[in-house]
C-alpha cells in the first residue's frame, strides 16, 4: 500500500493576487506544487488527488497535469460552493469557498486508502513527505488514528510580515490536545511571538504549529460529512463562515472518537504569503538546487 497525496488547490491567492498554483518559481518554470510532487513520489507516495474548481480545469490540466504523465497517476476533483448535503442551498450573495475541510469531502468518492492533505501553494520540505508517508503507511487498515506533521514555529516566519499560525499543544504521547489560531506571529528583537489583543507574548522556536499537513484515513470522510451538516446548520447563512480542517480535527479530540499523532519535522516551511516574498522563495529554491538537494528540471 502506497499513501494518496490529496493537494488542496480550488482557492485564489487573495493576500498575493492571482492563481500561486501556476507561478513558476523554479528554474525551469516549476511551481511550489511540482517540488511537492517530486518530493513526494521520491518520499513513497503512490496517486495523487488535486481538488481544484471546474472552471479552472482545462488550465489545469494543460500546465500542471501534463508533467506528471508517467511519473505518477493523478486525479482531479472538484470543489464546487453549490456541492451541499440534501435540504440546504447556497445562501444569496456568498462566493467564497465552503473552506479547507469541505475541499477534502471532495475526495471521499476516489480515495481509499490513507492519505496526506496538503496546500497547493506551500513549499513543506523533503524530509516531512518522507515522515508522512512512512506514518500513513503503518495505518492501512486502521481507523480513528489521524496525524499531523507539525513544524517548528521558527521555521514558518515570512520576512514581509506577520503570519497565521495554529499553534499545537501535545500530551506526552505528543497526540494533538487543541490547535489555537494566533492570526499575528512574527519575530520581534530575535524571539518569536505572538500579538493577542494589544500584548506580544514570546513562544518557543521549536514550538509545533500546523502548515495544513495532514494524513487520514479514509473513516475521516464519514466525520466530515457529518460535521458538515451541523456546521451548516449554525453557519448556513453566514456568506464568509469556512469549514476548515482543524475545527473537525478539535471536535473529534475533544469527544474522543479519533487521536491525532503530531509529527516533528526538521523541515523549513516557506510560500509566498505576501507578493514580497516571491523573490525569497525563487532564492531558496535555486539554493536546495545548488546544495543537490532538488535537481535543476524537476519532470
Amino acid at each position: 500500500m502506497k499513501p494518496t497525496l490529496f493537494v488542496l488547490a480550488a482557492g485564489m491567492g487573495s493576500r498575493y493576487g492571482g492563481l500561486k498554483q501556476l507561478d513558476g518559481l523554479g528554474p525551469n518554470g516549476e511551481t511550489i506544487m511540482d517540488y511537492s510532487i517530486f518530493d513526494a513520489l521520491r518520499g513513497g507516495f503512490g496517486k495523487v488527488v488535486f481538488v481544484i474548481r471546474k472552471d479552472f480545469e482545462q488550465d489545469f490540466r494543460d500546465k500542471i497535469l501534463s508533467k506528471y504523465e508517467g511519473h505518477i497517476p493523478c486525479e482531479l476533483v472538484f470543489q464546487s460552493i453549490d456541492d451541499l448535503p440534501e435540504g440546504f442551498t447556497c445562501p444569496e450573495g456568498r462566493t467564497k469557498p465552503w473552506g479547507t475541510n469541505h475541499a477534502v469531502l471532495m475526495g471521499k468518492d476516489v480515495i481509499k486508502e490513507p492519505f496526506a492533505v496538503i496546500n497547493a501553494d506551500d513549499f513543506y520540505g523533503r524530509e516531512s513527505f518522507a515522515i508522512l508517508a512512512d506514518y500513513l503507511k503503518g495505518l492501512e487498515g486502521k481507523k480513528n488514528e489521524y496525524c499531523m506533521v507539525g513544524y517548528r514555529v521558527g521555521n514558518t516566519l515570512s520576512e514581509s510580515g506577520s503570519v497565521a499560525r495554529g499553534v499545537c499543544e501535545t500530551n506526552a504521547e505528543k497526540h494533538l490536545t487543541s490547535v489555537v489560531e494566533r492570526t499575528q506571529i512574527e519575530r520581534r528583537d530575535g524571539k518569536v511571538m505572538f500579538k493577542e489583543g494589544d500584548t506580544w507574548t514570546a513562544i518557543d522556536d521549536n514550538a509545533p504549529v500546523s502548515m495544513n499537513m495532514w494524513g487520514f484515513t479514509p473513516d475521516y470522510f464519514k466525520y466530515s460529512e457529518e460535521y458538515f451538516v451541523k456546521f451548516l446548520k449554525e453557519n448556513a447563512d453566514n456568506i464568509k463562515a469556512e469549514y476548515f480542517i482543524p475545527l473537525l480535527v478539535n471536535d473529534l479530540i475533544q469527544t474522543g472518537k479519533a487521536s491525532v499523532t503530531v509529527l516533528d519535522t526538521p523541515s523549513k516551511w516557506f510560500g509566498v504569503t505576501y507578493a514580497a516574498d516571491r523573490q525569497s522563495v525563487v532564492d531558496k529554491i535555486h539554493a536546495l538546487i545548488a546544495a543537490g538537494e532538488y535537481p535543476e528540471k524537476l519532470f
